[in-house]
């Protein structure tokens, strides 16, 4: 079902519970269509590769079935172990290892959008963090997560909150195309700068002073060199 629903979300096919409030909510673009378009590697495009990140992300649910004591089933786990089960089949099947890794990113982050914000449109920071992680593959990710809605309500689809779901995708795709400074905020300082500045020694440690200003950056706390020293100092 998850499949079949991307074919209707990227206008290639039909979804037989929906109508045309369901599909016009969805954003789309020239931009979109041709990024879905491309071949990512040895023949396959980007379209063929989230077709098989949906026939695959929930390849671990058995495995990682749950019952908890109010009688609630869970899943927990199953996005990672479904990636790395995602792996194994595709390697077997001969996929390049950028295919693979695509895959695999989509499978592991695919419940990801769901949880980038508890209410209203995600943050700043939270944009920036996921597109860190998902890196090329964060705009598959997107329309993954909206397939797996699809699939999951079915003929049970409430409008308001697939319109809610729609319209962050929206919002993060828009932050996505029209701020590069949101996704590869521009360099302010680097580890010469560390090192020069406060006598750190290379190591981890200033990996992670430079990405803690960077997630500032996205946020809107930093914009100079000079802010983000003092940052660093507090």
């Amino acid at each position: 079902k998850t499949v079949i629903a991307v074919d209707f979300l990227l206008r290639q096919g039909a979804w037989g519970y929906a109508n045309e409030e369901v599909l016009a909510a969805v954003p789309w673009s020239a931009v979109l269509a041709q990024h879905f378009d491309l071949e990512a590697s040895s023949g396959s495009t980007r379209r063929l590769l989230l077709k098989l990140a949906a026939l695959l992300h929930d390849i671990a649910k058995p495995q990682a079935r749950a019952i908890e004591e109010d009688g609630r089933i869970r899943f927990l786990g199953h996005a990672k172990e479904g990636a790395a089960i995602a792996v194994n089949i595709l390697e077997r099947l001969r996929f390049s290892a950028k295919e693979v890794k695509l895959v695999e990113i989509m499978v592991r982050h695919h419940l990801r959008p769901g949880q980038m914000s508890d209410n209203g449109l995600p943050s700043h920071r939270a944009i920036y963090r996921y597109f860190r992680d998902t890196g090329e593959a964060g705009i598959d990710i997107l329309f993954l997560s909206l397939a797996d809605h699809l699939a999951t309500r079915g003929p049970h689809l409430n409008l308001a909150r697939w319109q809610e779901h729609a319209q962050m995708v929206e919002y993060i795709l828009a932050q996505r195309f029209e701020q590069e400074s949101l996704v590869v905020p521009p360099k302010l300082v680097d580890g010469h700068d560390l090192i020069n500045m406060f006598g750190m020694s290379p190591g981890p440690e200033i990996g992670e002073f430079l990405e803690a200003v960077r997630e500032a950056q996205a946020s809107g706390e930093l914009t100079t060199k000079e802010e983000a020293l003092s940052y660093i100092r507090e």
